[in-house]
Parts: structure tokens; C-alpha cells; sequence
């Protein structure tokens, strides 16, 4: 059976697709992330990563990939669970629709379901208005993207996200002669920005032909074929691809920090269960 240490490096080099983020995001040298996806290949006796330049999972790897998390996630509740079962009381949580979107479905029902007499009340809103919402007290608990880690002084960072340009067809980057038509979220969003940074720094002309406030319709306008877009690596979905190796210059990379209003015991123990899954 692969120890949770295996399956942490495992899962870090599924969503960072580098040894190099994935040996930074363990607390582990590249030799040892290695060894570790080895000794999980020979454990299940199939190869799982495509090995070269730009590591990526194979069949094999993807469908292990599902029952890793799900290992991890049984785990992280049944440890907090029996650390904090009697904990009471509301927190606030407010967070990026996107992040919401990925979230709730296993962090958020992973710890709601480890602390039942906890009420967590959830809400999304582009990230300088959660700051701002935040230091009016409105919440008890922000996640929030920067543009560099100490943009947040209080703030614990949590991961860096790598930023891709996203769009229906992998051929995408090369169409048309005129203006590259986007799909960004309205201001303010870091997406956006480091969108427009990066296609002015390189001389190219973007035009916004559809703007969302929501993850869904975003994704949505880039499925329709109305343009590209710019999302973290690990928030692709699968029906869209990310566009590299073509004209489109590189992305910023993006800051996660996390930010608490106090160490009251319901708030601290949903934000080291939201630094444990991410």
C-alpha cells in the first residue's frame, strides 16, 4: 500500500507537472520526488508518468491520480475528525469564484463534514473586494490571489499558481492575423491583468470580446469558441487546452495567500484544513 508521503509527491506532480514545483511544494530535493514516483510505479507495476521535458501522466497515471486524492482526503478527515470533534459556532469564509468552484466540492464537504456543529458560511467575490469586505469584518476567514507574496502582510501564502492561456482548440494560438479575442472576468481580477501585462509587454493586440464575473461563464464563453482566456494549470477542464509553445508570450505567476481575522478555534481549524489540501 503507497505511504501518504508517496501519494502527496504523487498528487504535487500531477497538478505542477515539474519535479522542480513538485520537490518545492513537498519540502523534498528532485531525487527524492523521483524515487518516490518510482517506487509508486513499481508498487502498482504500471508506468504513470510520461517522463521528459514537461512530465505528464499516462492513462495509467490519470486513473491513479483519482484514487490517490481520494486516499489523502479520507485521511485528512479521519485525523480531523478525532483532533477537533466538538468544535461550535460560524465562520465566514469568503474566496475567487473559481477557487469556490473546485473547493466546495471536496475541501469545504471534507471539513464541514469532519466539524458537523460548525456553521460555514461561504461566499465568492473577486479579490480586492474580499479584502476590502474583510477589513470591514465581514469575514472571518479570506483567500485571496496577489501579485507577489508579500502583497498581503498578514497573510500566510499558500501555493503559486502557474497561469496558461486556455482555449477550445490547441491550434488556437496560431489563428487569424488580427487582434487575439479574449474572455476575462471584469476589473478588478489578477487573471485579467496578467493577461493584458503580458500581451502588451510582447506587442500583441488583444481585444475583449466577452467578459464573466464567474468561473462558469468563462469557461463557457471558451467552449462556445468566442476566444481565449487565462486559467491556472490545475483549473483547466477538460474540454479546453492549454495553448503553449506558440506565439503567446509567458504569464506571471500568480500568489494564493490566506488571510484570518482571528485565532478563534472554528477559524483556525478551517485554515489549517484549507492549507493541508492545498
Amino acid at each position: 500500500m503507497p505511504d501518504p508521503i508517496t501519494l502527496q509527491c504523487f498528487v504535487a506532480l500531477a497538478e505542477t507537472l515539474s519535479f522542480t514545483r513538485t520537490a518545492e511544494r513537498v519540502g523534498r530535493t528532485q531525487s527524492a520526488v523521483s524515487q518516490q514516483i518510482a517506487r509508486l510505479e513499481d508498487q502498482v507495476g504500471r508506468p504513470l508518468v510520461q517522463r521528459g521535458r514537461k512530465p505528464a501522466l499516462t492513462e495509467d497515471g490519470e486513473v491513479v491520480l483519482g484514487y490517490a486524492r481520494q486516499i489523502l482526503k479520507l485521511q485528512q478527515e479521519m485525523m480531523a475528525r478525532f483532533r477537533e470533534p466538538d468544535l461550535a459556532g460560524e465562520v465566514r469564509f469568503g474566496l475567487p469564484e473559481d477557487f469556490a468552484t473546485f473547493l466546495l466540492a471536496d475541501v469545504l464537504a471534507a471539513f464541514t463534514q469532519s466539524h458537523p456543529r460548525i456553521l460555514l458560511n461561504v461566499e465568492c467575490d473577486l479579490t480586492l473586494n474580499l479584502l476590502a469586505r474583510f477589513r470591514a469584518g465581514e469575514f472571518d476567514l479570506v483567500l485571496v490571489k496577489t501579485t507577489r507574496p508579500d502583497d498581503i502582510p498578514r497573510g500566510v501564502e499558500v501555493l503559486t499558481e502557474r497561469l496558461e492561456w486556455v482555449g477550445q482548440h490547441e491550434d488556437m494560438r496560431e489563428a487569424g492575423s488580427g487582434a487575439l479575442p479574449l474572455v476575462l472576468s471584469p476589473k478588478p481580477c489578477i487573471y485579467r491583468a496578467r493577461a493584458l501585462e503580458a500581451l502588451e509587454r510582447s506587442g500583441i493586440a488583444g481585444r475583449i470580446v466577452y467578459t464573466s464575473p464567474s468561473f462558469a461563464g468563462t469557461v463557457a464563453a471558451v467552449k462556445a469558441g468566442l476566444g481565449v482566456t487565462v486559467l491556472p494549470t490545475n483549473m483547466i477542464p477538460r474540454e479546453l487546452h492549454a495553448l503553449r509553445g506558440g506565439a503567446l508570450p509567458d504569464l506571471s505567476d500568480v500568489h494564493i495567500s490566506l488571510l484570518a481575522a482571528s485565532d478563534a478555534p472554528g477559524v483556525r481549524s478551517l485554515s489549517d484544513h484549507v492549507l493541508r489540501h492545498l
